[in-house]
């Protein structure tokens, strides 16, 4: 898979997330709708290699930066119920690497939640190259997974009458994301 076939104007080397231009969200069923929410404080950079197979990325997440525009929730999950904050102040991404299937593109990695590690598949769509008004040159990037938040030990939640609960079990994770040439 040649970087130049598959991503017109992507160039091996080093891209950097631009975390004001980029964003990391969530959605997670909460009752009968569902709360998005976002981390706002976030760093990273993806390492494009000429074949793109080889290309890796990582990425930081501050879990503190949590907001989901409502002070009391944020306050909750950042507590040892959900996220933990002062155990575990960060979530981690890094790769395995790149892969194509179906005419999709998979990001492979290791996502690092409350010390528990393990494997997630991110869907990748490449929107392009561009100069920016600045000198610098800049991609974008897409990229989405859902994940059972379970999996990571978030166990907490509320039973409702019936059989429903509080929480919903999967988090949609989506990332928009600029990076630009180092």
């Amino acid at each position: 898979m040649s970087i130049a076939t598959i991503a017109p104007g992507l160039t091996a080397g080093t891209w950097n997330i631009d975390p004001t231009h980029s964003e990391v969200t969530f959605t997670i069923r909460h009752l009968m709708t569902k709360v998005r929410g976002s981390f706002t404080e976030f760093s990273g950079s993806v390492q494009i290699a000429e074949d793109l197979a080889g290309s890796t990325a990582t990425a930081e997440i501050k879990v503190a930066s949590l907001d989901t525009r409502n002070a009391d929730r944020d306050a909750h999950v950042r507590t040892a119920d959900v996220l933990d904050v002062e155990n575990h102040p960060s979530m981690t991404f890094n790769t395995k690497g790149v892969r194509a299937e179906g005419g999709e593109y998979y990001l492979d990695g290791d996502l690092t939640i409350k010390g528990v590690t393990r494997p997630v598949s991110l869907t990748v769509e490449f929107n392009g190259v561009a100069e920016d008004p600045w000198g610098g040159t800049r991609a974008g990037f897409s990229a989405e997974t859902t994940i059972n938040r379970k999996d990571w030990g978030i166990e907490f939640n509320v039973p409702l009458k019936g059989e429903g609960a509080l929480l919903g079990d999967k988090v949609n994770l989506q990332l928009e994301i600029q990076a630009v040439r180092a």
